[in-house]
C-alpha cells in the first residue's frame, strides 16, 4: 500500500498535460550547454598571453592588436579575410533588398498560370543543400557563364543567389499579414498604385525588411561552402575560408581573436533584426497609416 501510493502519485504527475516541462528544459539547457561552451573556450583562448591554443597562459590583447606581426589588427592576411567576408555581406545584403521586395509583392499579387511553379523555383534555394548549390554554381561559371571569372565577384552572385529567399519569405509574410485593406483606403483617398505602395506599404514593411536583410547579412558573413566553391585565389578568401585554412597548418591564436571578431558582427546583426522591428512598428502602427492617408500628395 504504501509503495502503490507513490507510484500512482508519480503516473499521475507523468499524466498531467499542464506539469511543469522540466524535462523539455533539461534538454534545451543541455543543447544549449553543448553548442556554447566550445564557442566560449575558443573565444577564452584569443586572450591567451602565449601562442597556445590549449593551454591557458595569462590574459592579453596580443592577438588582437599587441603583436606587431600576427595580431588581427597587423597581419595583412587577416585584414584581406575580414574586409572581404564584410564587402560581401555587405553587397549582398544591398542588392537582395530591392530584388526580395519586389518578388515578395510580385509573387504576392500575382494571379494566374506560372504561380505555383514560380513560388516553388523561389523556394527552392531554402530547401537544398548548400554543398549541391555551390557546385551547381562552379560549374555554372566555368562553363556555361564564363564572362563572371571565380572570385569576388562570382562570389556575390552566389551568395544572392543563397540568400534572396529569405528576404523573399520574410518580406512575404509580413505583406500578407497586412493585408489589401490600407492599400485600397489609400486609393480610395486619391492615391495612385505607385504612390500607395511607396507612402503606405513600403514603410509598413519597413521592419520585415530590416530583419531580413539583417538576417541575410549574418548568414553571408559566415558562409563558407559557396564562397569556397566561387573563390579564385588568395584575394578572394573570406574569415571562415581564413580559419579553415589556417586550422590546417599551425594557428595561432589569432585565428580565435578574427574569429571572435566576426562572431560580434554576426551577434549585432541578429540582435538588430529582433530589437529594431519592434521600434520601427512603433512608429508604423496601422492608425497612423490610416490617418496619413489624407495628406498624399495627389
Amino acid at each position: 500500500m504504501t509503495q502503490t501510493a507513490p507510484r500512482r502519485s508519480l503516473l499521475a504527475w507523468w499524466r498531467n498535460p499542464w506539469r511543469k516541462p522540466h524535462f523539455l528544459a533539461a534538454i534545451t539547457w543541455a543543447y544549449l550547454l553543448w553548442a556554447l561552451v566550445p564557442v566560449l573556450i575558443a573565444i577564452q583562448f584569443s586572450f591567451n598571453k602565449g601562442k597556445s591554443r590549449s593551454t591557458w597562459q595569462g590574459f592579453s590583447w596580443r592577438w588582437y592588436w599587441g603583436d606587431p606581426n600576427l595580431s588581427v589588427w597587423h597581419d595583412a592576411t587577416l585584414h584581406r579575410a575580414m574586409l572581404n567576408s564584410l564587402w560581401l555581406a555587405g553587397m549582398t545584403m544591398l542588392v537582395c533588398a530591392p530584388l526580395g521586395v519586389a518578388l515578395a509583392l510580385g509573387l504576392t499579387r500575382w494571379r494566374g498560370y506560372g504561380q505555383r511553379p514560380a513560388n516553388l523555383l523561389m523556394l527552392l534555394p531554402l530547401v537544398t543543400p548548400e554543398i549541391v548549390m555551390g557546385s551547381c554554381l562552379f560549374l555554372f561559371f566555368t562553363t556555361m557563364f564564363r564572362s563572371i571569372h571565380l572570385g569576388r565577384w562570382a562570389q556575390l552572385v552566389g551568395q544572392i543567389t543563397y540568400n534572396l529567399s529569405t528576404v523573399v519569405i520574410v518580406v512575404r509574410g509580413r505583406l500578407l499579414t497586412i493585408g489589401r485593406d490600407y492599400e485600397d483606403a489609400a486609393q480610395d483617398l486619391g492615391a495612385s498604385p505607385a504612390q500607395a505602395l511607396r507612402t503606405v506599404i513600403l514603410p509598413l514593411l519597413g521592419p520585415a525588411i530590416f530583419a531580413s536583410l539583417m538576417v541575410v547579412f549574418a548568414t553571408a558573413i559566415d558562409d563558407f561552402v559557396i564562397s569556397q566553391f566561387l573563390s579564385a585565389d588568395a584575394g578572394s578568401e573570406t574569415v571562415p575560408m581564413k580559419i579553415y585554412n589556417t586550422l590546417r597548418a599551425t594557428a595561432t591564436p589569432a585565428v580565435n581573436a578574427l574569429a571572435t571578431v566576426m562572431l560580434l558582427f554576426t551577434l549585432t546583426a541578429i540582435l538588430l533584426a529582433v530589437f529594431v522591428p519592434r521600434l520601427l512598428r512603433r512608429g508604423t502602427g496601422g492608425s497612423s497609416a490610416v490617418a496619413d492617408f489624407a495628406n498624399l500628395d495627389v
